[in-house]
C-alpha cells in the first residue's frame, strides 16, 4: 500500500489569478449569507398590496371611481399621489383631490388584498375587476370564483377579515 504525502501541483499564472478571484467571491458569498441569516425570519406584511414589481396600489386603478362612476377605471400617472408607501393613480384631478382629502374613505379594505383571503387568515392579490362596495367600503377579491365564495356570506367574512387583518400585518 502506497500513501502519497504532500502532492504539489504547479498551476499556470492565469489559473492562479482565477483561483484568487474565486476565493474572494466565496468569501463575499459567506459574508452575504451570514448577513441574510441574521435578518428577521418574518418581514411584516406590506399594508398596501402593490405586487412584487410595482409600487402601484390597486394595480393602478382609480379607487375613487368605484364610488363615483360605479366601475373599475384605470388611473393615470398624470393624476398620481403617494400615500402609505404606494403610488395611487386616478383618472382625474378631482378624484385625486377627493382621495387626498379622505384616503380611508376610498382606499380598499385590507390594503387591496383579497378580502376573502384575509377572512381566511391569508393574503392574496386583490384584482380591481372583482370588487364590491359594502356599507361605504371598497373590497377587492382575487378572481370571479373567489368573489362568488365571498358573496355567499359577506357580513361574516368581513367580521373574520377585520379580526385577522391586524394579525396578518404583523406576519
Amino acid at each position: 500500500m502506497r500513501v502519497c504525502v504532500g502532492l504539489v501541483v504547479t498551476l499556470p499564472k492565469h489559473l492562479k489569478e482565477i483561483m484568487k478571484i474565486m476565493l474572494k467571491l466565496l468569501a463575499l458569498l459567506f459574508l452575504m449569507s451570514t448577513t441574510l441569516i441574521s435578518l428577521p425570519a418574518h418581514a411584516e406584511t406590506n399594508p398596501i398590496y402593490t405586487g412584487y414589481f410595482s409600487d402601484k396600489a390597486a394595480s393602478g386603478y382609480d379607487v375613487v371611481a368605484y364610488f363615483t362612476v360605479g366601475k373599475p377605471t384605470e388611473g393615470s400617472a398624470e393624476f398620481s399621489h403617494s400615500h402609505a408607501g404606494a403610488t395611487w393613480l386616478f383618472s382625474s384631478a378631482a378624484n385625486r383631490a377627493a382621495f387626498i382629502a379622505d384616503p380611508a374613505k376610498y382606499a380598499p379594505q385590507y390594503g387591496g388584498y383579497c378580502a376573502w383571503a384575509v377572512s381566511q387568515g391569508k393574503t392574496a392579490s386583490g384584482d380591481p375587476e372583482f370588487w364590491k362596495i359594502v356599507e361605504g367600503k371598497l373590497y377587492l377579491n382575487y378572481d370571479a370564483d373567489v368573489q362568488k365564495k365571498w358573496e355567499l356570506d359577506i357580513p361574516n367574512f368581513i367580521l373574520a377579515a377585520n379580526k385577522n387583518w391586524p394579525v396578518i400585518l404583523k406576519e
